[in-house]
């Protein structure tokens, strides 16, 4: 783990650099076994001092900010944010992948349920090969209607996709959701 300190308008000693350092480290390394960028910077403001904490965990980046009119107890709360937001983290990490895992065995047991007598299981047998199938089907009518409308009849539907009938061109449209938050939207040409 690499742990950067930087300081902005404030004489960073010694000691500071290394309670920051020792107090991300014990917290963090606690919930990842990654390997973890640390970078925090410590300012001072007037009365407040502020200790902003950024890691980056293989690629995502949690960041924590807090201001107090102490260095340390700001340190040590920034420290705390980051800690709760990891736990968070490491809990969507582990759901995921038992959902993936869960998924995957459903499948496959799925797979040889479903093609026990036909030509896909003699491919499996024969090649090692397993493909997923087509298990369900599902006819709707794309109702016409605008993008926002689209949108907000995703959102009361609660669901990572919709299909509509663009009500400006009267094509097919498939509005999705992204991992951010914000939708994309497929048109054809």
């Amino acid at each position: 783990m690499q742990v950067t300190v930087t300081g902005r308008k404030i004489e960073m000693t010694d000691a500071l650099r290394n309670y920051a350092e020792e107090k991300i480290l014990k917290k963090v390394k606690k919930h990842m076994d990654r390997t973890i960028d640390a970078h925090i910077v410590l300012s001072v403001e007037k009365y407040r001092h502020i200790a902003e904490v950024t890691i980056n965990v293989n690629g995502t980046i949690i960041h924590g900010k807090e201001e107090t009119e102490d260095m340390y107890s700001s340190i040590d709360s920034a420290v705390d944010k980051i800690e709760r937001q990891m736990k968070r983290h490491k809990e969507r990490i582990v759901a995921l992948k038992s959902k993936r895992e869960a998924g995957l065995c459903e499948k496959k047991e799925g797979i040889k349920k479903t093609t026990a007598n036909n030509s896909v299981n003699k491919e499996v047998q024969k090649y090692g090969i397993e493909r997923p199938l087509i298990i369900k089907k599902k006819r709707l009518e794309a109702e016409s209607m605008s993008v926002e409308e689209a949108v907000k009849q995703m959102d009361i539907l609660n669901s990572n996709f919709f299909v509509f009938t663009n009500s400006k061109n009267d094509k097919v449209n498939v509005l999705y959701q992204i991992k951010d938050g914000n939708y994309g939207l497929i048109e054809p040409n």
